[in-house]
């Protein structure tokens, strides 16, 4: 079924047009949801309630703008709105060095990625996400995690720093295994 007749049956509440648009997005929409949530558990309940919300709130989606990006983004709000309601916002004000943690990154592999950014703390890992991985503008993040645009570019560059300290132990700790 073409995409714009699987959304207007969604709209009617058809469960097996439903069903199908979740089979088809499921696996994009959890890996998003990973990259957000602390582990597999929490990935899929996210996940859930990303597509309860999707069904809840199709009618609202009229065709302009790409139907993956607004399915995505509803992904992104229900992983940030799960965190804000269980965790005080701890957030960090000040300004951190840049570092470059590109190159070395690169070289792992994307489990191992997702892996360490899993283990950042809450909001590193949340202003990593949005701006790094999703392209969302630090204003943009302040805007969606109710934060200043120096405290997101501030955690933005903590997180980097906690990462390049991971790579360089787990770097660290495979060389001594290879010699």
């Amino acid at each position: 079924m073409e995409l714009e007749d699987l959304i207007k049956a969604c709209k009617k509440n058809d469960r097996n047009a439903q069903s199908e648009l979740f089979s088809r997005y499921k696996d994009t929409l959890y890996f998003l949801s990973l990259k957000y949530c602390r582990n597999e558990t929490d990935a899929e309940d996210n996940l859930h309630d990303a597509f309860v919300a999707i069904f809840k709130s199709i009618q609202k989606y009229k065709g302009k703008g790409s139907f993956e990006g607004w399915i995505k983004r509803i992904t992104i709000y229900k992983a940030i709105d799960k965190y804000k309601k269980s965790h005080a916002l701890e957030l960090r004000d000040d300004i951190l060095e840049d570092t470059s943690i590109e190159t070395e990154i690169l070289a792992l592999p994307l489990d191992t990625i997702l892996q360490l950014i899993q283990e950042l703390p809450d909001q590193y890992r949340l202003v990593f996400n949005l701006f790094q991985l999703d392209g969302y503008t630090h204003k943009e993040v302040a805007k969606m995690l109710v934060i200043s645009e120096s405290t997101s570019k501030s955690n933005y560059h903590r997180a980097k720093l906690i990462l390049r300290e991971k790579i360089i132990k787990m770097n660290a700790a495979n060389q001594k295994i290879n010699h």
